[in-house]
Formats: structure tokens, sequence, C-alpha cells
């Protein structure tokens, strides 16, 4: 059987590679919060559509006695979730937030407020302002909540900052996700119902975990499956060698380079971050990281093809790399649980390692035949002969 081209099969890679990561998906429209039908008799002076976690709020102020009249609507990223809205008369974000919380108690819903003084003391407690005629309500798998606050005389805007979570447990709000929209959801509410601003840009730490996340899953995501299946399948046609070996060395050890700079990204993360850890993705982190290292410096002791060692150098080097590319696989996976992206990321990234996935078979499958038609003409020796009787190993066989 004729050997296909090499480059041939090369570019056949990347073009699929390169195709699935340019698939994009289109949003789902949402209601507008002039279109909504709150069952409080409240009726407020101003609404607007809050730019991230499909989120809505009305409101009304009364400069008579500034009073601010609120009801925050929002979906709940789960039934069993919560809500949340808060002004932070001392800053912007979440610490120093004065907060109303909003979630299902047993069947029946409840609102209660929160003094968050630090990203550790998150218990009820009363606010530094008078709230009145608090109330939750759930009507369409949204959550509502009503409250009317004391704000200071004379004052044209505030902060304020939106949430959502999915659980509560014993009573308490659990964590809520750190992707961008949560993280970017707050901004500055004119009282008089002027136009609103939110918080522009991303936040240095969100930038850090976004670009810890795309180095990670470019480089033990992708790059590193992407060097083994040129190392195991190329070389089975001889007009690939010996180009496959260094396109090999130089897709792993520049998915080696990228990786090292993810995890040098997440250790920082890490460090910055001593409330909040996740220790079995970087547990896993830390795995891959050192058996990836073994890998490199393997390559320094690698034994000539004849040398009586070289079996053994062989198992090891193909076991570690399997368990570095399937750690790496893992903990991406973990990863996006974590930052939680737009779904099209997580989308694009499983399109782009199912295609990995279909190469590697559909190669598999030629080598198989390749090396079965070699053997039926020639001999069942696990070594064929080339160029003036050099042995050469087949690719199935370590």
């Amino acid at each position: 059987m004729a050997s296909p081209p090499f480059s041939t099969s090369f570019f056949f890679i990347l073009s699929l590679c390169s195709t699935a990561t340019m698939m994009l998906f289109t949003p789902v429209a949402s209601l507008t919060c002039t279109s909504q039908k709150l069952r409080s008799n409240e009726r407020y002076s101003n609404c607007i559509d809050l730019p991230l976690l499909s989120s809505y709020l009305h409101w009304t102020y009364n400069s008579s006695n500034s009073s601010l009249a609120v009801a925050f609507v929002a979906a709940p990223s789960s039934s069993k979730g919560w809500v949340s809205w808060a002004i932070n008369p001392t800053g912007a974000g979440m610490v120093g937030a004065q907060a109303l919380i909003a979630f299902k108690n047993s069947s029946a819903m409840t609102v209660k407020t929160y003094n968050i003084s630090s990203y550790q003391s998150i218990v009820p407690g009363k606010l530094s302002f008078d709230v009145w005629d608090t109330k939750a309500e759930e009507s369409g798998g949204l959550m509502m909540i009503f409250a009317k606050i004391k704000v200071p005389e004379k004052k044209d805007s505030l902060s304020h900052v939106w949430q959502m979570g999915p659980s509560v447990t014993n009573g308490m709000p659990d964590q809520h996700a750190f992707a961008p929209a949560n993280m970017k959801s707050k901004g500055t509410l004119s009282l008089s119902g002027g136009q609103s601003t939110t918080s522009g840009g991303v936040d240095s730490t969100t930038k850090k975990k976004n670009i810890h996340g795309v180095l990670n899953a470019v480089s033990w995501g992708i790059l590193f499956p992407l060097g083994a299946i040129i190392a195991r399948y190329l070389r089975t046609f001889p007009s690939a060698d010996p180009a496959w070996f260094y396109l090999h060395a130089s897709c792993q050890v520049s998915a080696y380079a990228i990786g090292v700079a993810g995890w040098a990204t997440g250790l920082k993360l890490g460090s910055e971050s001593k409330a909040i850890q996740y220790s079995g993705h970087r547990n896993i982190g830390i795995a891959a990281f050192c058996l990836a290292t073994l890998q490199i410096f393997a390559l320094f002791i690698r034994p000539q093809k004849d040398h009586k060692y070289r079996y053994y150098w062989n198992i090891y080097h193909h076991s570690m790399g399997y368990t570095v590319i399937i750690l790496g696989i893992i903990n991406i996976f973990r990863g996006f649980d974590i930052l939680r992206p737009e779904q099209k990321w997580k989308t694009t990234y499983i399109i782009v390692i199912a295609a990995l996935g279909g190469i590697a078979l559909f190669l598999e499958a030629i080598t198989w035949i390749i090396v079965l038609r070699r053997k039926s003409n020639k001999s069942t020796k696990p070594y064929d002969t080339y160029n003036n009787g050099q042995s050469r190993q087949q690719p199935l066989a370590a």
C-alpha cells in the first residue's frame, strides 16, 4: 500500500482544528424590564436591563424623604439558588456592599440583609442604612426582591452590585461563580433615572484568569495531544522521516513552554486568593507540570535506537506522555467549571478535542492497514529494514 504524503496528513490535522476553533454560537435574546409584569402593586418610575446575569432593576427615588423603592428581578443559577442586589456606600464591588439576598426557604421565598465587610465575613446582619418593606417573590423562574431604602441626602447616584448563586445550605447562600459576568456585575445607578453605567472592561484578576485558561487550554489541551498524534502516526509514512520527530519535539517543547506560563499564572492567582482555594485543580496541575518536566529532561538521556535500554525508555516516555495528556484534559474541564466562561468556549474546546480524537482513530486504522500489509508482504517480525539495512521499529509495537 502506498504511503500518503506526510504534508497532506499533517495539514489535514491543522485544518480540522482551525475549523473547529472558528465556530461561534448565537446568544439567546431575553426579556426587557419594560415588558415585565411585577406582581407587587408598587409602580416604579424607572427601570433598566442590567447588562450582565440576565437581571433587571426597577426603582423610584423620592427626593422629599431621600428614599429609594426598588424591585430587583433575576433568574437564579438553579431553582434552588439565590439572587442578590446591593448598594456599596464606600466603594465599588463586593467588599463593603449592603446586600439584600433572596432565596427559597423551605417552600416560601425570603429575603435577608447582609453587611458584607469582607470576603471571609458573609453573614446576615443589619445594614448601614435603614431598609423596610422587604419581601421576595418567585414567578416563572424569576426571583424578585422588593425593598425601600434610606439613601443619603443630596445624592445623585449610588454604586450598586448584583449577583446570583447556585444553591443555599442551611439557610446560607453558597458561593457564586467567578465567571467574567459575575465579576463585572456592578455599576453606578442614577437615582433620577438618567443613564446608569456599569463597570467597563475586565478587572485584573479576571484578566489573569482568562490568560491562565487560554494558555493551559492551548498547551495541555491541544498542543500536547497534537504532538502525540504526530509521533504515533506520522512516523508510519517513510516520507515523513525524520521530519515527524522534529515536528513532535517542537510541538511538545512549545506546549511545555506555554504550559509553564499558564501554570505559573495559576500559582500567582492561588497566592492572591487565600480565601478561595481549588485544591483538586491545583494538585492536578502540579502533577501534570512535574511529569511534563520529567519528559523534557528525558530527551537528554534518550538512548540510541539499538541500545538495550531503548525499549524501557520508550515504555517510560509513552506512559508518562499519555498520563500528562489525560491529566491536562481533565484539568481543563475542571478549569471551565471554575471560571465558567460563556458556553461557546467550552463547546469549542470539546469540538477541538473531539476532532483530534477522530483524527487519531482515523490514523490508527490507516496505520494498522499499513503495518498488516507490510507484514503480509515481508515477514511477521516486529522490525523491518530500510535505508541500507538499518532496523526500524514498527509504530504499534511500542
